[in-house]
């Protein structure tokens, strides 16, 4: 079959590869090309471990002190607070034990086979060498929250998720850059994944990708989607200076702005965005061999090849507003309490779009009105981390053939 592809981060680029393997011929139709959103502005991490919602008791524990800091894990701007509240009212709704327990299950099926999915992807490819796998580590600052990690760490050990529990001085030993803080008192303890890898750029992999695909066979067409309608049972793209693309089928990859188009198509997602900021300063200039995870703070450093990149915290401002870097200087600020000796960090800033769903689980599946369109959108933080998998069951979808996984938990239909 004829397949488009509607964005070309990774995700569509994910299924771009998958599609090709079944013997489609693919246009992937982007605005700009490769992996420019938040494809290639994430911390490049494969979070197979992940289990737990962003729903759930964590956040509500955390969520006053959070919004009271307007540079903080978590910000709401003022002036979108209306825009926003549809969203948290769903936020709430989706906190409930019932909900958590089975977005928990959800979350843990997509993400316990991301990494076989990625491993399959990038073997066949020859490009096994841009994962990383010098594991992954958490640090606490708080002895309460950090008292609270072994119940997890069992949960996660049930879903098959490798966890080791560490001392302040065994999180010293791992990562001498953290040898002050332990031994002042200011990191009480952490937490290894030895299993868990990060690739070495998320842009270059997106990048990558994409241009395989086209020496493929893909195609890739620069134009702005306005649309979808329905062209006797296949389906017509409208795009932006009157250019038109019907395919026999689409597959709605676009990330944060995806919510639209997925309306024309019969399906009221409740999408927005989570903006999250972030720098990229010179290679091993934070002096962290692996991805860290600052628990209760809401950022992480990852050690990448273009750079040692801080970023994390979220803040609802949606797509149009203009940056607000001081967010930054705040994560950096946060970050000295952990290396007090680290100087002046110069790198580049920006800002990324995670298309976020109350629930935290991803939509995908056919549009409610328009079949032939297929919805691969709403990973919030795991974009990176389902890519491969997600790819897999849409391409599985298209050919007719049972997914790897039960799709009911992503269907569109679930709102």
């Amino acid at each position: 079959m004829r397949i488009l592809v509607v964005g070309g981060g990774i995700i569509g680029v994910a299924a771009a590869h998958a599609l090709l393997d079944n013997g489609h011929a693919v246009t992937i139709l982007d605005r700009t090309g490769f992996g420019a959103e938040a494809s290639g502005r994430n911390a490049g991490w494969i979070a197979h471990n992940d289990i737990l919602p962003l729903a759930g008791p964590k956040a509500w524990r955390n969520l006053p002190r959070w919004l009271a800091d307007p540079l903080g894990p978590l910000t709401i701007r003022p002036s979108y607070a209306p825009r926003i509240l549809p969203w948290m009212l769903r936020f709430a709704a989706a906190s409930t034990p019932r909900r958590i327990e089975a977005s928990t299950l959800a979350i843990a099926a997509l993400n316990g086979a991301s990494l076989p999915a990625w491993r399959r992807r990038l073997d066949a490819l020859d490009l096994g060498g841009l994962l990383r796998p010098r594991g992954q580590l958490s640090v606490w600052t708080d002895p309460a929250a950090f008292a609270r990690f072994p119940a997890l760490a069992e949960r996660q050990r049930g879903f098959g998720v490798s966890v080791e529990i560490l001392s302040a001085a065994q999180v010293a030993a791992l990562e001498p850059a953290f040898a002050r803080a332990a031994a002042a008192g200011t990191i009480v303890g952490g937490a290894l994944y030895p299993d868990g890898p990060h690739v070495a750029d998320p842009a270059q992999l997106t990048e990558t990708l994409g241009k395989l695909a086209l020496e493929r066979g893909a195609r890739l067409v620069n134009a702005q989607i306005q649309g979808f309608e329905d062209a006797s049972g296949r389906v017509t793209a409208r795009c932006d200076g009157g250019v038109s693309i019907t395919a026999d089928r689409a597959v709605l990859a676009l990330g944060a702005w995806s919510k639209p188009l997925a309306a024309t198509v019969g399906d009221a997602v409740p999408l927005d965005t989570e903006r999250g900021y972030n720098v990229t300063t010179a290679p091993g200039a934070l002096g962290l061999s692996r991805p860290v995870m600052y628990e209760g703070h809401g950022f992480v450093t990852s050690p990448l090849d273009s750079g040692d990149r801080i970023g994390g915290a979220v803040e609802f401002a949606g797509l149009d507003a203009p940056p607000n870097y001081a967010r930054v200087d705040a994560l950096l600020g946060k970050l000295r309490r952990f290396l007090p000796e680290l100087g002046a960090v110069e790198g580049v800033r920006r800002l990324c779009f995670r298309p976020s769903i109350p629930d935290s689980l991803p939509v995908i599946g056919p549009a409610s009105r328009l079949p032939a369109v297929i919805h691969a959108f709403g990973h919030g933080h795991y974009g990176l981390t389902q890519a491969a998998v997600t790819a897999e069951l849409v391409a599985a979808l298209i050919d007719g053939k049972s997914p790897a996984l039960p799709l009911a938990p992503y269907a569109p239909t679930r709102f």
